[in-house]
Order: C-alpha cells, then sequence, then structure tokens
C-alpha cells in the first residue's frame, strides 16, 4: 500500500480495548505512534461482537481502508462487518495484532511485532484470499465435534486466553464419536483426482474445514489449507477422544493431519443429530445440518511483498 494514495480520512482503525488483557489502555504510547505513523480515524470503543461488526459494517460504506487492532475475535467481526456491507471487493483489511490469540496473523504471514505491522500497512501489497461461509458467517477456520464442543464449554464458564483453552479441553477424552453424512461437491482428493460429488457415511470425533493454516494459540491444525486455492480443506477425524489427546502434540504441530481422511472440495454438506460447530473461536450452535461454502478471492488484506517473505 502506498501511504500516498489514500487520505487519513479514508482510513479506520477499529480497536477492541479489551484484546491482550487490555494492553491498549495501559501502552497509549501505542495509540500516540499510531496516530503519528498511520495518520486514521480511530475508533476505540468497547461494545459486544455484535457492535464491532455493525461499526465495521458502516465504516465499509465510506472508507477505503479498514484496519482491525486487536486479535482473531476482532479480525473476524471486522471481516464479517466489510461482507455485509458488501464492499469486500473495495475495501482493503489492515491488521495490527493486538490480542492473545493470533492465528490469522500468522497464517498470513504477517508481522508479530505492532510498530512492523504498523509499517506494513504502508509498505506492504494487497492480496485477494478465500474465506468460508457457513450460512452467513464467514471465518477463516471451522470445526465440528470436539473443538466446538470445548468451544462451548470455555464461553459457557467465561474464562477467556490460552487458560480457557486448557480448562475447555479437559472433556476431549470423555467425547463420544458420532455418526456423519458428509457431502463433499467439485474436490479433489490427496492423490489430485477430481470428483464431481463424494459422499461419506463416518462416525468422526472431530471435522476440520480451514482456509488459514492455524487455529488460536499457533495450532497448526489445517497444514495443507491455502489461503487463495479456491478450496475449503477437509480434515476428518476417526479416531477416539482419549487418542487425540493422546496425539494432541502431533496434532497441535500438524503432524498427525496426514494420518486422517482429507479433502479439498468447494462446497460441504454435513448432516448428523445436534451437531455442535465453532468457527474462529465462536460457538455457532447444534443443527442437524451445515452448510460450508469457499468464498473464492472474497477480500483483500495487506500483506508483506513477495520479496520480504
Amino acid at each position: 500500500m502506498n501511504e500516498n494514495i489514500f487520505s487519513p480520512q479514508e482510513i479506520s482503525c477499529i480497536v477492541n480495548p479489551q484484546a491482550a488483557n487490555k494492553k491498549w489502555q495501559r501502552r497509549k504510547k501505542l495509540k500516540r505512534y499510531l496516530q503519528k505513523n498511520l495518520p486514521c480515524q480511530i475508533i476505540d470503543f468497547q461494545g459486544s461482537k455484535e457492535e464491532t461488526i455493525e461499526i465495521a459494517r458502516k465504516q465499509s460504506l465510506t472508507q477505503k481502508i479498514i484496519v482491525a487492532v486487536g486479535g482473531d475475535g476482532t479480525i473476524s467481526d471486522v471481516i464479517q462487518g466489510i461482507i455485509e456491507a458488501r464492499r469486500e471487493k473495495d475495501v482493503i483489511l489492515g491488521i495490527i495484532p493486538f490480542g492473545s490469540g493470533n492465528a490469522f496473523r500468522k497464517s498470513l504471514g504477517l508481522p508479530k511485532n505492532i510498530k512492523k505491522a504498523i509499517k506494513l500497512l504502508k509498505e506492504g501489497e494487497t492480496r485477494e484470499i478465500d474465506l468460508i461461509d457457513i450460512e452467513g458467517k464467514v471465518t477463516g477456520i471451522a470445526s465440528i465435534g470436539a473443538t466446538a464442543k470445548a468451544t462451548q464449554e470455555k464461553l459457557q464458564h467465561n474464562i477467556q486466553g490460552f487458560l480457557g483453552h486448557v480448562l475447555a479441553s479437559r472433556i476431549i477424552p470423555s467425547l463420544p464419536k458420532t455418526e456423519q453424512q458428509i457431502e463433499l461437491f467439485d474436490g479433489i482428493n490427496d492423490n489430485g483426482e477430481h470428483f464431481d460429488k463424494k459422499t461419506l457415511n463416518l462416525r468422526l470425533f472431530e471435522c476440520v474445514v480451514g482456509k488459514t493454516t492455524y487455529f488460536g494459540y499457533s495450532w497448526k491444525v489445517s497444514p495443507r489449507a491455502k489461503i487463495d486455492d479456491g478450496y475449503l480443506d477437509i480434515t476428518l477425524y476417526e479416531t477416539s477422544g482419549l487418542k487425540y489427546l493422546l496425539f494432541f502434540p502431533l496434532i497441535y504441530f500438524g503432524l498427525y493431519q496426514k494420518t486422517q481422511k482429507h479433502f479439498k472440495a468447494k462446497k460441504m454438506i454435513v448432516r448428523g443429530k445436534d451437531l455442535p460447530v465453532q468457527y474462529n473461536g465462536e460457538f455457532l450452535g447444534m443443527k442437524d445440518k451445515f452448510e460450508f461454502r469457499v468464498l473464492p478471492r472474497a477480500l483483500k488484506i495487506i500483506v508483506p511483498r513477495n520479496d520480504e517473505q
């Protein structure tokens, strides 16, 4: 992005003041640094997820660049707002990582250092990336089964951050596998063979659908996902809860996944009984049917230039 192309009036920075245990309030110098090095409209507020989405939607109607200042939750809300405004072809997303979970940042190779992230917003280039649509909600990562139940547990007990993930994971060994019918459309198997439609009837512990590689705290949950290949990346776990927990270190680093069923597809329909689904750490709910679609080149985002990666 060339900083001379846009005026400060065309750039909005949406800040989550609760990100990373309220670092924003404790580091007022960062706000001054941002105002000096990236002149923009700073929207610093404390509101709900729905309010963040609505602010991002309204800002998208008039702005050229929306910068999400926060963690994965803030980024997800800002993206949702841009999509709901139907301005994804006109608005560019920027990211300043400032939360406890920065999986989206890591998946795109964005700098963790805040000052480097601000510098990137001025000197980086724009890239178009894919997203996942789950019945109107957009995300880079989603799952059905065990991690969705753990997400529900974490939110019910309102335990934030890494500790929340650890405590919620205690239920993993006791969770059963469930009968699921997976329908894949316009896909590719691991041998590179294309299929128009594939139906699988399986007993699954977990199904992960990814566009981004990482989830939460650097968990390499979808090691074969590519952010712009036009496909959902789907990993199907037929393992038990106890085995999942036993092999979790290998799952965390993306090694165990190659032993499980894996496909790429442009659409997936999952059917079962009371299936729990989460997207980007948000619990979507429990239903008997969910539909996932890839949204190719759905968002413009500022990333490092090729010669800097």
